[in-house]
């Protein structure tokens, strides 16, 4: 069965078709996406013409291992972005019943639906469990005490943000694969780079899933650039947490309550979600809803040059 369309953030292409303008004319807040991305600099050449080696893939592995101080027992495999071991995960082993922690980012669960498998009421029923931690979209922390099915994906797409909470300590455990999400806290979307941290075994089916080269050369080169960039890091995380604190209090000026969120998108309670939605897209400013709550909407932080636009939206 394929995978659906599932709701997301970004689609700014339909939003100005229906408000006016162009891409060049909106701020996307929809996503959780850091807008100032790590400075890329110059590629070799070599990383465009050629397969990439092995060099380039031992280098990237190590770099994620010291950024991540990952378990050295657990196997660590760069992925094409987390999307592509989101939806082969659900197919290493039999199908069963599946806990997801919700409401959540929606493609795990589509995933394990498109493979047969079926909901678990009860986390002690479960085959398999997924949590997104932080989660998307309340910023919900989660411990290792949570984690209790046979098969465990945690998906730290977000969790760069905060290093010390984040559960890669685990990732020697059988059954136990972390998710991380390169695109997301680097605000490299684009460059689709993503790693599966955990059990040898599990790690080695996706790899023979994804097949040789599965991470493209100038991605391989970028990524051990940035993961060996502890100081553009931490001064990241800094100006992260500075910029969500300055949107909070603009929100709830405006009339909103603070729901959750993290420091790269904040969740707010707000009288109408569509409408708030709507207004914003009158300025070309373009906000994230969810289908399950009409109330709840969500913002990613505005680049240092659209603060004005967004703020005097707001106003």
């Amino acid at each position: 069965m394929a995978l659906k369309n599932q709701d997301h953030g970004g689609g700014l292409d339909a939003a100005a078709q229906k408000f006016g303008g162009t891409r060049a004319d909106w701020i996307d807040l929809s996503t959780g996406i850091n807008p100032v991305s790590y400075p890329v600099g110059d590629i070799n050449h070599d990383a465009w013409t050629a397969l990439p080696d092995q060099t380039a893939q031992s280098a990237l592995i190590q770099a994620a291992r010291d950024f991540w101080q990952i378990p050295q027992s657990a196997a660590v495999l760069a992925t094409p972005g987390a999307s592509a071991p989101i939806a082969m995960i659900p197919r290493l082993c039999i199908k069963g019943q599946i806990h997801i922690s919700a409401p959540t980012y929606n493609e795990h669960a589509a995933a394990f639906a498109a493979n047969g498998w079926t909901p678990a009421q009860q986390l002690s029923d479960a085959d398999a469990q997924v949590i997104v931690h932080p989660n998307n979209p309340d910023g919900r922390i989660f411990t290792g005490a949570d984690l209790h099915a046979p098969l465990r994906i945690i998906d730290e797409s977000f969790c760069d943000i905060l290093p010390d909470a984040s559960l890669v300590s685990h990732a020697d455990q059988t059954g136990t694969l972390v998710l991380k999400s390169f695109g997301k806290f680097w605000g490299l979307a684009g460059l689709r780079l993503g790693f599966v941290i955990g059990d040898p075994e599990l790690v080695a089916q996706l790899q023979q899933m994804l097949g040789p080269w599965p991470v493209a050369g100038p991605a391989l080169e970028i990524g051990t650039r940035a993961l060996r960039d502890h100081n553009w890091a931490d001064q990241t995380r800094q100006r992260l947490s500075t910029d969500a604190a300055r949107l909070d209090v603009n929100m709830i000026d405006a009339g909103a309550t603070l729901v959750g969120g993290t420091s790269l998108f904040r969740l707010y309670d707000v009288d109408d979600a569509a409408a708030w939605q709507t207004r914003l897209a009158q300025h070309h400013i373009w906000s994230r809803v969810f289908p399950y709550n009409s109330r709840w909407l969500r913002l990613g932080l505005p680049a240092p040059d659209q603060w004005r636009r967004v703020e005097a939206a707001l106003t």
